[in-house]
């Protein structure tokens, strides 16, 4: 049997509508979800990288802390442009004085065997406080860290406060 073939083969003019139209939907639809999809890939990558960072800059500062002789603890800022509370200065046990300060958006660390070591760029709020009065062993630390992500929109961690008692 021979197959009967059709004068005109293709074709018609609402197949080609239909199948446009689709198209169209789909490539909307996709388009949008693969900017949703990379949106969350950065928001995540970069939550993740302020959390990385945020562990270690309160690891660091937490271990030297421990480290410090309680009366030398002086809490205040660099200067009018800077929060209050963003600066704590100290000496430690084995006599090295070391201080821990908001300059701008970054984290200086001066003293201690290093000259001026940035922690971080990321840094939004820094703060150092004695949660009680009548107790100056204890120092609380409070960070904040930022970035940007994309269309000019920001991601912050906001490290919880960390009680620190020093030893000595």
């Amino acid at each position: 049997m021979v197959a009967a073939r059709r004068p005109n083969a293709g074709f018609t003019l609402t197949e080609a509508m239909l199948t446009v139209a689709i198209v169209g939907i789909l490539a909307t639809i996709g388009a949008r979800l693969l900017l949703q999809v990379n949106r969350y890939y950065i928001m995540t990558k970069t939550r993740v990288e302020l959390q990385r960072e945020a562990r270690a800059i309160m690891y660091v500062i937490s271990r030297n802390l421990h480290q410090a002789q309680s009366v030398t603890i002086v809490l205040d800022r660099e200067d009018s442009t800077q929060p209050f509370y963003s600066r704590v200065t100290f000496t430690k046990v084995q006599g090295s004085s070391l201080s821990f300060r908001q300059v701008g958006k970054e984290l200086h660390q001066v003293g201690g065997g290093t000259n001026d070591q940035i922690l971080t760029k990321n840094l939004r709020y820094l703060a150092f406080t004695f949660p009680r009065s009548d107790d100056m062993t204890i120092v609380s630390v409070s960070l904040t860290l930022e970035q940007d992500i994309y269309e000019g929109q920001t991601k912050a961690l906001h490290m919880a406060s960390e009680k620190v008692r020093v030893m000595n």
